[in-house]
Parts: structure tokens; sequence; C-alpha cells
């Protein structure tokens, strides 16, 4: 029997969650079978059950895979000396979560945001699925407070405010916007950009 390459492996892995992702968005978690994945990647139950015994793995895959690269991104920020002011940041790195950047081919514009408010609500019946949910935010968490620091270091902002409080309502933000995408329609990322800037402008003097 030939043996199967891991870049075929890895390959048909993506092509099961790029399908269970837009049967997500299309339909949310509670309506959509392993049925409709299996119609969705035009695949076969064991191929499909090879790699996700079920619909709360494809989840938690999702959600783990979303989560990591957020968290790579921001880590990737911080290494720079310093990052870039919050405003900008924040706007980067949501502006390529919401443009479904990270899983490409699975979400279109707009759809991230859906995506993201269906996975919170998911976890207040889901207790696994919650789990999964804290262990990526820890992650995103850690990573967002070494940029506050790095921030700290540079004399960019006040040093005598927990790095980590800073660092959970700069995720607070970015949580706000994907939600208000998802209920309200898509935005601009540089209406939060230009919102982060007019908080940040207060206690500056008037030129002139």
């Amino acid at each position: 029997m030939a043996r199967v390459s891991q870049q075929h492996l890895d390959a048909r892995r993506r092509q099961i969650l790029d399908g269970a992702t837009r049967c997500f968005v299309r339909n949310g978690f509670q309506a959509t079978s392993m049925h409709d994945v299996l119609r969705e990647v035009d695949l076969s139950a064991g191929a499909v059950y090879r790699y996700f015994s079920g619909k709360e793995e494809l989840i938690g895959a999702i959600v783990t895979e979303v989560l990591d690269a957020i968290r790579d991104a921001f880590e990737e920020a911080a290494r720079q000396g310093p990052p870039e002011p919050p405003d900008v940041l924040i706007g980067q790195v949501m502006g390529r979560v919401l443009a479904g950047e990270f899983i490409p081919g699975a979400v279109g514009p707009g759809e991230m945001g859906r995506l993201l408010v269906q996975v919170w609500a998911e976890t207040l019946r889901n207790e696994s699925l919650a789990t999964v949910l804290r262990t990526g935010y820890d992650k995103v968490h850690g990573s967002w407070v070494k940029v506050v620091e790095a921030y700290q270091v540079a004399g960019l902002m006040r040093a005598d405010i927990p790095a980590e409080h800073v660092a959970r309502t700069m995720i607070a933000v970015a949580q706000g916007f994907a939600a208000q995408q998802a209920l309200f329609g898509e935005v601009p990322i540089g209406v939060v950009q230009n919102g982060l800037r007019g908080l940040m402008s207060m206690g500056e003097q008037k030129a002139g």
C-alpha cells in the first residue's frame, strides 16, 4: 500500500477545517451537523473522522488555530523595539483577523466576527470548549502583556499601572470591535483606530 505523505495529510486536514468553518459561519454551531460538514468537504465519514472525532473537536481546533495566530502576531510585535502604538497595532492585527487572513479560504470579509461571537456563545454551554478558549485566551493575554511591557520600558506608557490590566483592556477593545462587526455590519478598521487615537490624545496640550 502506498504511503500517504504528511503534505497530503496536512492538506486534507486543512480542507476539513475550512469546510467546517464555512458551515459554522453560514448556519451556526447548533444548526450545523457533521453530515453538513461531510457534504461541504465532499468526503466520506471515515475520511473526516480520521482527523476529528466530531463537531466539538472541529470547533476546538478552529478556535485554537485562530487564537494561536493572534498570539503569534502580537508576540512578533513585542519583539519590535518598541512596538507600534496601540491604535496602529490593534488595527493591524484585528484587520488581519477580521479579514479571515488566518484561515484563508474559509471565511470572507465580515464573517470572522460572526464566527467569533458564535464561539463565545458556545463556551457558555460547552465546558470543554470553554477550557480550550480559556487556554487560548491565556496565551494571547501573555503576548499582549509583553507588548505593554515593551511600551513601558520604552517610556511610552505609564509604568505604575499593571501591564496585565492594560493588556486585558486592549483585548476587550479588540473583542468589542469584532462583536460590533458581527452584530451591526462591517465597519472599516480605521474607525477603531481613530477612536483609540482620540482616547490616547487626552491630556495633550492644544497646539498654539
